[in-house]
């Protein structure tokens, strides 16, 4: 029976694209729908890749963006010989629906941030003047630097371990398969990062080879980082992903 593991922390596919686009840093007006696409299919097959359950509006997508592909390739020849009525539809940019939605999921998406800060700042207001505890404070608090990595940039960089190890070229060996819970993994890395007592490179958790202990590691991991008990720093964009423990 295949392990299966459910996460809610994907928004959903415009979430994704507007990802991609930020990332690869292309003019939502005019998107390159073959590349946008390549990289979609590669974020999905990554998700199989850890065997996660991928909803259906991934694929929905996935399949919208193959026909908008299939329509800007459909030669002119082939749009003469349609009725009329086609013809005009063909007339207009087949990406304009998309961009339309993805506009308009920006503003909600962004206005929603707008109201988190707003929230966190009223958090910050209080009735009772503040305190001095400072007699009661052992030592400052580590700063941490918000570098706002997200979950698709934990899944470039486990394509990135993918392609290192080479998962896909068939290994000539005999395993005895072992069930290594996440809980207990979570566990090894908190200690290992509390013994090394500074950050540790994203990569060196990953000393092994077989890819079910890769898969619950990385898993292990953004569970860590969904509680805070894992914090994760990038310097620029595309560098190297560092993590550190998050308990003092």
């Amino acid at each position: 029976m295949q392990y299966k593991v459910k996460i809610d922390a994907f928004e959903g596919p415009l979430d994704l694209l507007l990802h991609l686009i930020n990332r690869l840093e292309i003019d939502i007006y005019d998107i390159p729908v073959a590349e946008i696409t390549e990289q979609y299919l590669l974020y999905i097959h990554t998700m199989n890749e850890l065997e996660l359950d991928v909803a259906s509006e991934f694929l929905v997508m996935a399949a919208t963006l193959l026909a908008i592909k299939s329509k800007m390739l459909l030669p002119k020849q082939e749009e003469e010989l349609l009725d009329d009525e086609f013809e005009m539809e063909m007339e207009e940019d087949p990406r304009d629906e998309l961009v339309e939605r993805l506009i308009e999921y920006r503003k909600y998406k962004e206005a929603a941030s707008d109201l988190k800060y707003l929230e966190s700042e009223r958090g910050l207001i209080f009735t009772k003047p503040p305190s001095d505890l400072s007699e009661y404070s052992k030592e400052a608090k580590k700063e941490v630097k918000d570098i706002n990595v997200s979950l698709y940039d934990m899944l470039a960089a486990f394509q990135k371990l993918l392609r290192r190890k080479k998962l896909q070229k068939p290994l000539a060996t005999k395993i005895t398969r072992q069930e290594i819970p996440i809980e207990t993994r979570m566990g090894e890395i908190i200690t290992v990062l509390q013994k090394r007592k500074q950050r540790m490179n994203f990569f060196d958790l990953f000393p092994f080879e077989d890819k079910e202990h890769i898969v619950v590691t990385f898993l292990a991991i953004l569970e860590l980082m969904k509680r805070n008990e894992l914090l994760v720093e990038q310097e620029a964009n595309f560098a190297d992903i560092f993590v550190m423990s998050g308990k003092e």
